[in-house]
């Protein structure tokens, strides 16, 4: 057989050295055999054990081994049949052929040709080093101490560190051991991996914790065999985030709405890596911003003065602030600012400031400030004032002025037509037509720095009249008079009532339409008689009579 330089590198100084058999517990494989003949061949001569200060014994035989708590996983009674076409029995070839399907191999010998152990490492040295792995297969060459000259074979049971390992193994001509080696004299040629046992996952990981912007998830490795230590992969989306490999992961902004799940590779010596994924997470919530310094305002609480409100904190820091106020519970309006101006609608309230905290990727955090004292006003005293004037169109109504304490307030008139300002400020007021039918009176205001604003609506007038204007034509017919008047009345459109019309002894009366009124004064005889008209006024127009006047009346025809 031709060997490659690597190997010969590996197993030169030892494959020429004579080996002497000092001792029965050396492990044989069978002599080669033919790649068509069924089983390997027996050795002609069985070779010795070699006894080294790198090798002892934990167990020898089945029954033994059993009850030192070293399994033979089977072998004791599936030793009978031969694996990968090695001779059944006690054979090192055919234990660990066992043992390699039993890990999941195929029953078919991964390789044609010699069968014999010290054959493996060369025939499979794609897979072999000198790394030993729990599930790999201890190799020894022939003629190297450990070995005789059909070289050996065992499987890997534990690796406790790179120069230590147990191993269990059965032998031709001997019987079923298990061993601890220390590296030195008798350690393995080399280490084949066919099927390396990996740290299996028990118990499925899993990310504990509410996911949740800022807040920390914490990945739960779930329970693996053989215990060990273990690293972390988190995804988002089933997408690896690099960098991410601890055991905690804080969701970002930027992850809003995805799921979460971590990858564990468990680890321990000696094994290949497992590899296990949490379910994912549900989708990630906005996060929760967490309180820091509070907000507190600052000033007097006192009508026409400032108060100030700071900001606070929340963790992680906001992104945006907004301030609101309010007074006893109720938003001042257009109060948005952080400066506030007390006026008269907050006197007697209790003022707090609300700030809302914003951060992207993060729910709204508010935080009202504490509250203030009731704002402060003082008491303005008035007394006195009163309205005199007559309440008719073309009269001035005047306000004569009272007292006020503290004297040097600011006194304001404004007068009011049934309710609504008129427009007009000052202390007189002249009523003129659109007054007429309304109720006039004025309203008090009186203000000053740091008081409670003085205002005050004084009793109403008596609806306002007017005084009319009344016009009289009276014309002469035979034994009649035609009297045609009109009365006009500032501030009345349309009026209307009733007038008495008398002329000479007669008299008629006669009722007013928009204003106007025709009557026929009959019977009356021949000559110059007096004509008096007078208009009796309705609720807003006063009455009135017309001056002395004549009309001649006619002779009959």
């Amino acid at each position: 057989m031709r060997i490659s330089r690597r190997w010969r590198a590996v197993i030169g100084p030892v494959a020429s050295a004579v080996v002497v058999a000092l001792t029965a517990s050396l492990l044989v494989a069978p002599a080669a055999s033919a790649e068509s003949a069924p089983a390997e061949s027996p050795p002609s001569v069985a070779a010795a054990r070699t006894a080294a200060p790198s090798t002892s014994y934990l167990c020898t035989g089945y029954a033994a081994c059993r009850r030192a708590g070293y399994p033979h996983a089977g072998y004791a009674t599936a030793g009978k049949e031969m694996w990968w076409r090695m001779y059944a029995g006690h054979n090192c070839t055919n234990y660990v052929a066992y043992r390699m399907v039993q890990g999941g191999m195929s029953a078919q010998r991964p390789w044609s040709g010699e069968g014999n152990a010290w054959n493996w490492g060369y025939v499979k040295a794609s897979i072999t080093d000198q790394v030993p792995m729990v599930g790999s297969v201890a190799w020894w060459d022939r003629n190297v101490p450990g070995a005789g000259s059909s070289g050996h074979v065992a499987y890997v049971e534990r690796v406790i560190s790179d120069t230590e390992i147990i191993i269990s193994e059965d032998s031709w001509g001997g019987d079923f051991s298990w061993r601890r080696l220390v590296k030195g004299r008798g350690w393995p040629t080399g280490f084949i991996h066919f099927n390396d046992v990996k740290v299996a996952n028990v118990a499925a990981p899993r990310v504990a914790g509410a996911p949740a912007v800022g807040a920390t998830l914490a990945a739960q490795p779930g329970t693996w065999a053989p215990a060990g230590s273990y690293k972390y992969r988190w995804f988002v989306d089933g997408n690896r985030l690099m960098k991410q490999n601890g055991a905690t992961f804080a969701p970002r902004p930027a992850h809003l709405d995805k799921e979460i799940a971590v990858r564990i590779i468990g680890t321990s010596t000696g094994y290949l890596n497992g590899v296990a994924d949490s379910a994912r997470t549900t989708p990630v919530e906005p996060g929760t911003l967490a309180p820091g310094a509070a907000p507190a305002i600052e000033g007097v609480a006192e009508v026409d003065r400032e108060l100030s409100v700071s900001l606070g904190s929340v963790s992680p820091a906001a992104g945006t602030t907004r301030v609101r106020w309010l007074a006893d519970g109720t938003p001042v309006p257009g109060a948005t600012g952080t400066v506030l101006t007390l006026d008269q609608a907050q006197i007697g309230k209790r003022i707090t400031a609300e700030i809302t905290y914003g951060r992207k990727g993060y729910h709204d955090r508010i935080a009202p400030s504490p509250a203030t004292a009731a704002v402060l006003a003082g008491t303005i005293q008035a007394s006195g004032f009163r309205v005199v004037g007559e309440a008719r169109r073309g009269q001035v109504l005047t306000v004569e002025p009272g007292t006020v304490e503290p004297a040097d307030a600011d006194v304001r008139l404004q007068w009011l037509r049934n309710g609504v300002p008129t427009g007009v400020t000052g202390s007189a007021y002249e009523l003129g037509p659109e007054d007429v039918g309304a109720r006039i009176r004025p309203r008090i205001s009186i203000t000053r720095t740091h008081y409670r604003s003085y205002e005050r609506t004084m009793k109403r007038s008596a609806r306002v009249v007017t005084d009319p204007r009344l016009g009289v034509r009276a014309i002469g017919r035979p034994e009649r008079a035609v009297v045609r008047l009109r009365v006009v009345a500032p501030g009345v459109a349309d009026p209307q009532g009733t007038a008495v019309v008398r002329v000479g002894q007669q008299r008629v009366e006669v009722p007013l339409s928009q204003g106007r009124a025709r009557v026929v004064v009959r019977g009356l005889t021949p000559g110059k008689r007096v004509v008096r008209v007078a208009y009796a006024g309705t609720h807003l127009i006063t009455p009135v009579r017309s001056p002395r006047g004549h009309v001649v009346v006619a002779r009959p025809r």
